[in-house]
């Protein structure tokens, strides 16, 4: 497995500096968030997109996947939607980024049937797109849909290679899932998996990884033990938890944390 991390744990940080705090501290790969508070964005131009990606190749790390924002579920016109989707898949694809993050943003107003079903049509007609620019949409375990199981009754529904699964493992346990039910329900669709730590349910403020509660190590050992081998992308909130530590003086140890959980697990 490679290991990543995302600038939500460092928010605002130009992309150098990114560079240089992954290839300091053994990281393979960055999952940018795409916002407009960020270096990263779909306002780019091209010539910003293109420096971007010659920034990336020069350092010798990749792109893993952009962190984006539409809501595929929400009570809203489709159109809407999409446009936000498809102006996330061009820019992956001018950055030569394999996939993009999308949440599933269900409401209480919805029926979970309505939910299902609409955020399946949208991701129906996206997949045609990104097929079409070679890059993935990957649902994360998010929200309205925080389970593995969750996420599988749009998955089903929607039935498309383009389309797969991003494991956030701090809401499929927040959701009362176990790993092993986790990866059984996704495996078919797994794009990458979202580690992180925190003290409690009630106490969702980020952590130095292995010094909170969430299984980890049960996680490692699943993916390992059914020969999964894709990445393993850190995601420190420090974006929504301003008095959290610093995530750059956590990656060494972070790093070194996962490295013992594949060892261990090999």
């Amino acid at each position: 497995m490679k290991l990543a991390f995302s600038t939500l744990g460092v928010p605002g940080l130009p992309v150098t500096d990114v560079l240089r705090l992954a290839t300091a501290h053994g990281y393979h790969g960055i999952e940018l968030r795409a916002h407009p508070e960020e270096p990263v964005h779909s306002g780019l131009t091209p010539t910003e997109r293109a420096d971007v990606a010659a920034e990336f190749k020069a350092a010798g790390v990749e792109i893993l996947g952009l962190g984006g924002y539409p809501k595929v579920a929400a009570p809203c016109d489709d159109e809407i939607v999409l446009t936000e989707v498809r102006a996330l898949l061009e820019l992956a694809r001018d950055l030569g980024a394999p996939c993009v993050r999308v949440f599933p943003g269900g409401t209480a107003e919805q029926s979970p049937e309505e939910a299902d079903a609409t955020a399946a049509r949208r991701l129906g007609t996206a997949a045609e797109y990104a097929a079409d620019l070679g890059v993935r949409i990957l649902l994360e375990t998010h929200d309205s849909h925080r389970t593995g199981a969750d996420a599988m009754r749009i998955l089903g529904l929607v039935g498309h290679r383009q389309v797969g699964a991003l494991w956030d493992v701090m809401h499929t346990w927040l959701g009362g899932e176990q790993p092993a039910e986790t990866f059984a329900a996704l495996s078919p669709h797994l794009g990458y998996v979202q580690v992180k730590d925190i003290a409690s349910p009630d106490d969702t403020t980020p952590l130095a990884l292995g010094t909170g509660i969430l299984p980890l190590t049960e996680c490692v050992e699943v993916l390992s033990r059914h020969g999964w081998d894709g990445w393993l992308c850190w995601e420190y909130e420090k974006r929504w938890y301003p008095d959290a530590a610093a995530l750059p003086d956590l990656l060494g140890a972070g790093r070194e944390h996962l490295a013992r959980l594949l060892n261990d697990s090999a």
